[in-house]
């Protein structure tokens, strides 16, 4: 084994989050331990996705990525009929491709395959690594507290039948005790995904039991009664909380963040500009946008806006920039505000957030963006759009106070718009100097730096994921 690599396939979904996620997991597997080496498949999907330049700015010795042509196009417009369902359709339909894309690498001499490591939304690859008799782990790209809520509702899917926890908890004002959580849960704030048939995410959960682990993107101090609960579950795979998985600039966006953006910043005084961002899907339409640029204002504060597009209607496309944001902006917000604030499109957000003049961070709460202004000290305002994101609103907000609430039961599409005194009122709280959350985000910043020193919880957890793969062929 000593002239071998032990190689581990990863197979992400192909989304920039997702994607980051995973690369940065194969770099800190390959950097704790010389004899890993990790091929990432990269499938091309029919819409752009993003990730062509992140790949390219993602060199490391002994992390490679291979291209994965769909073998079928015909059967992607099929798929694309039905963007709920698409990522589970996708990558189901990918598995010829990836067995393939296996076989090769097993023909390397120098190489043993000795693990899958699959996103979370990848799951129908499980049975790609049974073909090869190799352990399947996933890699759950959301927190510990999450997995244990849709676990949780997968289970009694299982045992009420199909459909029970819509009929049980859609559009209740009930409370649910959840064992990765210390207060009740409310169902008003539960993620749509819970209920979505559909979608199927609470059927895909189970797939989670036939792997040999789950790697999750958090660390024991953030989420240390999530991760015991899940430690001590007998129903759970082995976890390894090995986070927080902070995706440091690529070279590209270190160029961008040098700019324009940067230069703003750097003329702010510290602590004073509030930076909103709602994810790169995150989008609303003109009247919400028109409610939010006036609770900019009236609110007085510095700020840094990175406004996106909705995608036209009916088309399968990612939210994209405005050539001209005064066409959804009120009129004469840009002239008015333009000493205070910065309206703009892509923002190269780990700079961002970094970057001593900003203060405060109004987010959609998606889990990279949340652990990344833990990571930077700075406090959260949440409005969480889709996907876990009310559940991880309502654990920063009610389980460890380290962020404001602005209407964590929000929903994309459901038609309420939040108003702009609601909003401005956030905007004040959030950055009050004085404020208790801000004590509580710089001391969690400080503990995240560590988690991967010597005796770090993560660094110890990240040396028990290696020697299980490590194991799996000594």
């Amino acid at each position: 084994m000593s002239e071998k690599f032990v190689e581990l396939v990863f197979i992400p979904f192909p989304s920039l989050s997702h994607l980051a996620a995973l690369v940065k997991l194969a770099k800190l597997l390959t950097d704790t331990d010389g004899r890993l080496s990790v091929t990432i498949l990269i499938f091309k999907t029919p819409i752009d996705t993003k990730i062509d330049s992140f790949t390219k700015n993602s060199s490391h010795s002994r992390v490679r990525f291979v291209q994965i042509i769909p073998h079928d196009e015909s059967r992607m417009l099929e798929v694309m009929k039905s963007p709920k369902t698409f990522m589970f359709q996708f990558i189901g339909s990918q598995k010829k491709a990836a067995m393939d894309a296996v076989t090769e690498i097993m023909k390397d001499p120098t190489r043993i395959v000795a693990g899958f490591v699959m996103d979370m939304f990848c799951t129908a690859m499980i049975e790609v690594a049974d073909e090869f008799r190799v352990p399947s782990y996933i890699c759950f790209t959301c927190g510990a507290a999450v997995l244990g809520l849709l676990l949780h509702f997968q289970r009694l899917n299982d045992e009420f039948g199909p459909g029970y926890v819509a009929a049980q908890y859609e559009g209740s004002d009930s409370e649910v005790s959840i064992s990765t959580y210390v207060n009740p849960y409310p169902a008003s704030v539960l993620p749509s995904i819970v209920f979505e048939k559909d979608f199927g995410v609470l059927d895909h959960l189970k797939r989670f039991r036939d792997c040999k682990g789950i790697v999750i993107n958090t660390f024991v101090e953030l989420e240390s009664h999530a991760v015991k609960s899940l430690l001590a579950d007998v129903n759970v795979p082995n976890i390894f909380p090995i986070g927080p998985m902070i995706q440091e600039a690529s070279g590209e966006e270190q160029r961008k963040g040098q700019g324009e953006i940067l230069k703003w910043l750097d003329q702010q005084p510290d602590s004073s500009v509030v930076y909103l961002c709602f994810g790169t899907a995150g989008c609303f339409d003109s009247e919400q946008v028109k409610e939010i640029a006036t609770g900019l204002e009236k609110s007085g504060h510095r700020f840094l806006w990175s406004l996106r597009k909705p995608a036209p209607e009916g088309k399968f496309e990612m939210a994209g920039v405005y050539e001209d944001p005064e066409e959804v902006l009120p009129e004469g917000f840009l002239q008015r505000t333009s000493g205070v604030g910065k309206v703009i499109g892509w923002a190269p957000q780990m700079a961002v957030l970094s970057h001593c003049s900003v203060g405060g961070f109004v987010s959609h709460c998606g889990w990279n963006s949340t652990l990344e202004s833990v990571w930077c000290g700075v406090p959260l305002a949440v409005w969480p759009l889709f996907a876990e994101q009310q559940a991880n609103a309502f654990q920063f907000v009610k389980e460890f106070g380290m962020a404001v609430d602005i209407k964590m039961d929000y929903m994309k599409n459901c038609g309420v718009i939040v108003g702009a005194e609601k909003i401005e009122r956030a905007i004040r709280e959030l950055m009050d100097m004085d404020n208790e959350i801000r004590v509580k985000v710089k001391a969690m910043a400080d503990k995240s730096r560590v988690t991967y020193e010597e005796g770090g919880s993560s660094k110890d957890f990240l040396g028990r994921l290696v020697q299980d793969f490590v194991g799996t062929v000594s």
